[in-house]
């Protein structure tokens, strides 16, 4: 180290408790300011070339700290304090690609199932009908389409391997049949 920026160090240091007060002017936190005061001096440090010899070096730093802090206060803006991951975990969204073969594997599923099957599923889960509706169509009673539909819900899930409501999509209504069918497959 020579001696011009020995003598820049020292001055770096002899501004520490002038950046402080002003770190702490700004955000009105002693442990913040700390932070913000050696993050100052990182960058500062890092960009040392910067500093035109002759100029104000109290200054640039207190430059350099005002707009630090003004940059934390823009990204905390966006951010969101989440201690406990959970609103993390409401933003997880399944990645489209993975969806794409899921698609494919479901398509290859729901063919293996026996037709009557197949159509009463089609008829509530997919179209929406009410189980009346769909007993109507299929000129059966409630109580066959009810039961065909639990069927081949739990042959889905076998086919496909979904033991977890998890593994089938972060949706309220997919979590609630594959907990239903999984359930149901575990009692004798």
């Amino acid at each position: 180290m020579n001696t011009d920026s020995q003598s820049l160090k020292q001055a770096l240091l002899g501004l520490i408790p002038n950046l402080r007060a002003f770190a702490v002017s700004l955000c009105g936190d002693m442990e913040r300011a700390d932070d913000l005061v050696q993050e100052t001096l990182l960058k500062a440090w890092h960009h040392l070339e910067s500093f035109q010899e002759g100029t104000n070096l109290r200054a640039w730093l207190f430059t350099i700290l005002r707009n630090t802090y003004f940059s934390e206060c823009r990204r905390r803006r966006r951010e969101v304090e989440d201690h406990d991951g959970s609103k993390a975990a409401e933003l997880a969204v399944h990645p489209g690609q993975q969806g794409h073969i899921d698609m494919e594997d479901f398509r290859r599923a729901l063919q293996q199932l026996p037709p009557d099957q197949r159509e009463a599923l089609v008829l509530v889960g997919a179209a929406g009908f009410s189980y009346e509706e769909a007993a109507s169509i299929s000129g059966c009673a409630v109580g066959t389409i009810k039961s065909r539909v639990n069927r081949a819900r739990a042959r889905l899930s076998g086919l496909l391997g979904v033991t977890t409501t998890h593994e089938f999509g972060p949706d309220a209504a997919t979590e609630a049949i594959v907990a239903r069918t999984v359930g149901a497959r575990r009692q004798p």
